[in-house]
């Protein structure tokens, strides 16, 4: 009998660990750790740089990015999320069309205690939803930070 009851127990954890790893991989969005080899996939198959697609670009780049932020932000405020006191390191992962394929992120240090399966499904339904201002010949990505709210100041153009 205990037997029986621990090889239940061992294979209900391994359907378990399966679905797991099925929603992070159909997830549009989730925190860097949980599905290694698609975020390996992500970075291999999205090789250029936003700062690349932007022609070097800082300015560009920079107003795109922050457009972005922008829009990530009034979309919280659409929905009714709250990301003030969010902070986290991102990955944005864009499809040729402009369209985001994936975002993959982790909270800072100093970033709000929060649900984060939650955020995760928030980021997902903007990755769903948004269509960015680029497009390049092949997909692309961007590495960087993002705090909420936004303050952000955009360069002087020359």
């Amino acid at each position: 009998m205990k037997y029986i009851f621990t090889s239940i127990l061992a294979i209900m954890m391994s359907f378990g660990a399966i679905a797991q790893s099925d929603t992070a991989v159909s997830a549009r969005a989730f925190l860097i750790g949980e599905n290694e080899k698609h975020f390996e996939s992500l970075v291999s198959e999205h090789g250029e740089q936003l700062l690349n697609v932007c022609k070097n670009n800082m300015n560009k780049a920079y107003k795109l990015w922050v457009s972005l932020l922008k829009d990530l932000e009034r979309f919280a405020n659409d929905k009714e999320f709250d990301l003030k006191g969010t902070k986290i390191w991102i990955n944005l992962f864009w499809n040729a069309d402009g369209s985001i394929r994936n975002i993959v992120y982790y909270p800072k240090p100093n970033s709000k205690n929060m649900d984060f399966a939650l955020l995760s499904d928030f980021l997902s339904d903007f990755a769903f939803s948004y269509q960015f201002a680029l497009t390049n010949e092949t997909p692309f990505s961007h590495y960087g930070s993002a705090s909420f709210p936004t303050f952000y100041i955009f360069p002087q153009d020359k």
